[in-house]
């Protein structure tokens, strides 16, 4: 099957809700040899004026593969996932993501590209906070963009 060229310009909405707690800020940041205080403990984290563990700047892909999936796992895509290769991944920041957080990741296909019998896409997923228990209750607060390529290659390839 052969990438669907229509898929530039689609998005998906937010769906399963992240909830970011401590443990799995300790976790992330260990994997990937994050030592900074602020991700261990909750009065290091205060004292830099965050409400409690800071998570590390790439903590932010757990969510956006998430969104990520919705567009693997659409059948009318034609990606096939044992041929993707992550080719590149970025982060814009509004805000540190810290544990409490309920997060969701709107995703949006911004470019496919033929290349050979395969294809670049590129996504970004927008990942916002729920203000949940908030006067504005289900308001969204943005929290970082991350925008990822992946390749899929063809048949051949």
């Amino acid at each position: 099957m052969t990438i669907n060229p229509d898929l530039q310009g689609r998005s998906y909405p937010a769906a399963e809700v992240y909830d970011v707690g401590r443990e799995k800020i300790r976790e992330f940041a260990r994997a990937v040899k994050a030592t900074h205080p602020a991700h261990f403990d909750a009065d290091a984290a205060e004292a830099l004026g965050h409400r409690d563990l800071v998570a590390p700047p790439t903590f932010a892909i757990i969510v956006a593969q998430k969104a990520d999936a919705q567009l693997i796992e659409d059948p009318d895509s034609g990606i096939d996932f044992s041929r993707v290769v992550h080719a590149d991944q970025r982060f814009i920041h509004h805000r540190p993501i810290v544990a409490g957080d309920r997060l969701v990741a709107e995703l949006h296909v911004d470019g496919v590209r033929a290349m050979g019998g395969g294809a670049m896409i590129t996504t970004r997923s927008e990942i916002f906070a729920l203000a949940l228990g908030s006067p504005s209750e289900g308001a969204r607060e943005p929290v970082a963009t991350a925008t990822s390529s992946i390749l899929v290659r063809g048949e051949g390839q």
